[in-house]
């Protein structure tokens, strides 16, 4: 009798994904828990090996609506979750201070009590 070696499976952690990560600028949030993030890619050109810089704009899911315009956000591929949705935010790199600036700026309007 032969023996035989049972294959045990891969354990599943998360440091190990398979699924693509991206790190990116978010340009829009005016869509209910979506944001737009725009991808700054640098390539040498085949010919000329100059580099090029390129940029993309993806749709990701933010449950939560916590991610402001500035902010730089990691996100990472997802199933398809709507026509043009196939990301999730997956954290917020570094807060935009101009997202700071607007949360705690108070806007006083004057009036004109003086007649």
């Amino acid at each position: 009798m032969a023996d035989t070696q049972i294959a045990t499976p891969a354990t599943t952690d998360p440091q190990t994904s398979r699924r693509n990560e991206k790190v990116g600028i978010v340009v829009s949030t005016k869509m209910q828990k979506t944001i737009v993030v725009e991808i700054e890619m640098r390539k040498a050109h085949p010919k000329y090996k100059r580099v090029m810089k390129s940029n993309k704009k993806f749709y990701a899911h933010d449950e939560q609506n916590s991610a402001r315009v500035g902010d730089v956000v990691r996100i990472r591929e997802a199933r398809p979750l709507s026509k043009l949705k196939r990301w999730s935010l997956e954290e917020i790199v570094r807060r935009s201070s101009l997202a700071q600036l607007s949360d705690a700026k108070v806007v006083t309007t004057p009036t004109n009590d003086a007649k």
